[in-house]
């Protein structure tokens, strides 16, 4: 069978490159600031070695846009179209994209997979008439089993599905334990050169390097309020083995990449792990850089020695907050010294850039507690770090509680996101969180540039490398300015269709 899979982006978290840094040398790449659509280019080959012909779709190119996936069903006239997306930014896009196709031909059944399609299957399906069917979870077994029968779909486990007027939910398929079975993600057939950048919605190129992704293990078994990895995967951790991951990574090499990010929830869990991962880099001579993420208080943080000797250059780390009353409140279990010791241990054990991830306005955080965030970021080995407003999406603990709390309502509200400062009275005011925010900065800038003026030359001398002056101005003026992300959701599905038409 033929399939199409599409990538469906929030168009607010990509960046094309400016032009002059876009020169392609003929092959017609085109060089965008995202990260890879990893969900699509693992299934990719997972379709393949089960006989069937797929072309992949990403719709940060400007050539795989709405209309061109129209044009191209219209003439290539594939046997099933699945569609992914990751989050609540991007679902009305993807409504938009399904009604689309869906007038093109209506016989082409669309199928849609993701994180937010785990969350919200039969909410989807009730909401969105375009699309036939939903595969929450993980897909390499689930997709495979839905082509092979398409004419019978009850039999397809895990498998959410219209029968007439009908929602079918079939019996749940268990998660996948054998990681090791699949073939490698395909990283060659998108026209696009994917750069690495920091996780930001502008732009903040870190280096030129042929830059792709892997995730060697799935889910984490804490329990962050903010936080819905633990409940996709049922709060459970599972891995490859070390073997299949340096297969991966050899053949990354060998391809070429020069750049990695392992985008596992929690790299950090297991040593022996860690250090046969470790081992084969070194012995196998691979030349790439790479970078994770962990928690502050893993076993992993005694691996970070042969860490920085397999060229990993990269760490990045869920600080949150600079007060433990706060941490404790996000049920982060860990301590400020616990974080201390972890980023002045990768620093000393030459981990080239550590970033701490930071959230402002939770719920009971106190004005002076947000200030005491950017003073403890000041105390901090950091190279970098983000300090994002607090906001609750559906499948995380603290959804639950605001919906015992009366805040939100399930049923009118599971399509959305909110800044916690919106919903909740526990909240400092949103004014008074950006307000905080844009002080607390103020006052880390002012001690980094005065205090440490060659790591804050080093931090903008390594963004200038790749950037226009205005653009890092406005990722350093970025923190100052008030955005009203609530826009999005306001808009009808026609208005956001239009948009996405022309733009």
């Amino acid at each position: 069978m033929k399939v199409f899979l599409a990538f469906v982006r929030d168009e607010d978290y990509y960046h094309i490159l400016p032009e002059k840094l876009n020169k392609n040398k003929g092959d017609g790449r085109l060089k965008a600031m995202a990260f890879p659509p990893l969900g699509i280019q693992t299934l990719a080959p997972v379709l393949r070695k089960h006989g069937h012909e797929v072309h992949m779709f990403d719709t940060c190119h400007p050539e795989m846009k709405q209309q061109h996936l129209a044009q191209a069903v219209k003439n290539e006239r594939p046997d099933v179209i699945a569609l992914s997306f990751l989050s609540t930014t991007s679902y009305r896009l993807l409504k938009s994209m399904a009604k689309r196709l869906k007038t093109e031909d209506p016989d082409i059944p669309i199928v849609v997979g993701g994180p937010f399609t785990t969350e919200n299957s039969t909410h989807i399906m009730k909401d969105c008439q375009y699309i036939d069917c939903v595969g929450p979870g993980e897909g390499e077994e689930l997709l495979p089993d839905l082509l092979d029968n398409l004419n019978d779909l009850s039999v397809v486990k895990g498998l959410i599905w219209r029968k007439g007027d009908e929602i079918v939910n079939n019996p749940p398929r268990p998660m996948i334990r054998d990681l090791d079975q699949f073939p490698y993600p395909d990283r060659q057939s998108l026209p696009i050169d994917y750069i690495e950048s920091l996780p930001l919605d502008i732009p903040a190129v870190l280096s030129m390097d042929k830059f792709c992704t892997i995730q060697t293990s799935r889910g984490c078994p804490y329990k962050c309020i903010y936080c819905d990895i633990p409940n996709l995967n049922q709060g459970k951790w599972r891995f490859r083995s070390p073997k299949h991951v340096l297969g991966e990574m050899q053949e990354l090499s060998d391809q070429g990449f020069k750049s990695i990010y392992l985008t596992d929830d929690h790299f950090l869990l297991k040593n022996k792990r860690i250090q046969e991962i470790c081992e084969g880099i070194i012995e196998r001579d691979l030349k790439f850089k790479w970078g994770c993420e962990g928690r502050v208080d893993s076993v992993g943080i005694a691996m970070l020695p042969i860490l920085a000797k397999a060229n990993c250059n990269f760490l990045a780390f869920g600080v949150e907050s600079g007060s433990q009353k706060v941490l404790d409140r996000l049920v982060k279990d860990q301590t400020l010294e616990q974080i201390k010791f972890a980023i002045d241990e990768a620093k000393r054990q030459g981990i080239e850039k550590v970033h701490g991830f930071f959230v402002v306005g939770s719920p009971d955080e106190t004005e002076e507690e947000i200030l005491d965030s950017f003073r403890f970021a000041s105390t901090l080995k950091l190279d970098s770090f983000g300090f994002n407003r607090l906001c609750v999406y559906r499948g995380t603990p603290l959804w639950e509680e605001y919906l015992q709390r009366g805040l939100i309502d399930d049923e009118k509200d599971w399509d959305k996101w909110f800044r916690c400062s919106e919903v909740d009275p526990t909240v400092l005011p949103a004014d008074v969180v950006h307000n905080a925010r844009k002080k607390g900065y103020k006052l880390l800038f002012k001690h980094l540039i005065f205090h440490h003026p060659i790591r804050t030359f080093k931090l903008v001398r390594g963004f200038s490398r790749f950037m226009r002056f205005s653009d890092v101005m406005k990722l350093i003026l970025s923190p100052f300015r008030k955005i009203d992300h609530s826009a999005t959701q306001k808009m009808t599905d026609e208005e956001l269709e239009l948009e996405t038409e022309y733009s």
